[in-house]
């Protein structure tokens, strides 16, 4: 039987082996479920429902669930680099990054793990999720939150605006609009549509990098960007 887990913390490292010296590969944010794929006594092994990513998790930032718990299903995402959600039995405040998703989200309230939090609806995503509203609208709304990246420093396998990486910046910017990418820059590649040259690509593509001017037997993507203008 398949064993889901929810992460309960703001972001959670996850690691390529149970140890925390150990490199970081991704991060899960505040509501992500996973697959439990094993356990040790201070770690659990996870594959993210999300992107697939797999990698070990401190188990006390996981609470397990069952049933179909991994197909939750988000109506609304974080769309700001770092907003504040309300416990509304306890008052609790609690820190969510840009590119979280709110499960049950409407009208300013959404649930986790059986709990009510009030969010400031003006911070969150819902109505161009999956495909919905104007093309040029989203576009518009993938740079503008782009933007509000800026100055955000640089942190391997990170994704949130306290430090992350190219694919991550680009993985949570996206999910703003409810466009699930995939984790690394080789990975995104795969997704969408290949663009026949730079001078047909509009504000919102993702560009991506081999970086065969600097190594000539370059051969892997590398790096990921987004467009912003021509």
């Amino acid at each position: 039987m398949v064993e889901f887990a929810i992460n309960h913390c703001t972001v959670t490292p996850v690691r390529q082996e149970p140890s925390e010296s150990s490199e970081q590969l991704t991060q899960l944010l505040f509501g992500e479920v996973c697959e439990v794929l094993d356990r040790l006594p201070r770690w659990t092994k996870i594959r993210s429902t999300i992107d697939g990513q797999e990698g070990w998790v401190d188990f006390k930032m996981l609470t397990d669930v069952k049933g179909e718990s991994g197909k939750v299903k988000a109506e609304g995402v974080v769309a700001v680099p770092m907003a504040v959600a309300t416990d509304l039995e306890t008052g609790e405040e609690r820190m969510l990054t840009l590119g979280t998703r709110l499960p049950n989200y409407a009208h300013g309230t959404f649930e986790v793990l059986g709990k009510q939090y009030l969010i400031n609806p003006t911070e969150v995503r819902g109505e161009r999720l999956e495909g919905k509203g104007d093309e040029a609208m989203r576009r518009e709304d993938v740079c503008a939150i782009a933007q509000t990246l800026l100055n955000a420093p640089y942190l391997w396998g990170g994704k949130n605006a306290m430090g992350m990486d190219c694919s991550g910046f680009t993985q949570v910017v996206y999910a703003t609009q409810g466009i699930n990418l995939l984790r690394n820059a080789r990975e995104q590649m795969t997704q969408g549509e290949l663009i026949p040259s730079l001078a047909e690509a509009q504000p919102g593509d993702l560009a991506f990098f081999d970086h065969a001017d600097r190594d000539p037997n370059a051969t892997n993507i590398s790096h990921v960007g987004l467009l912003l203008d021509n």
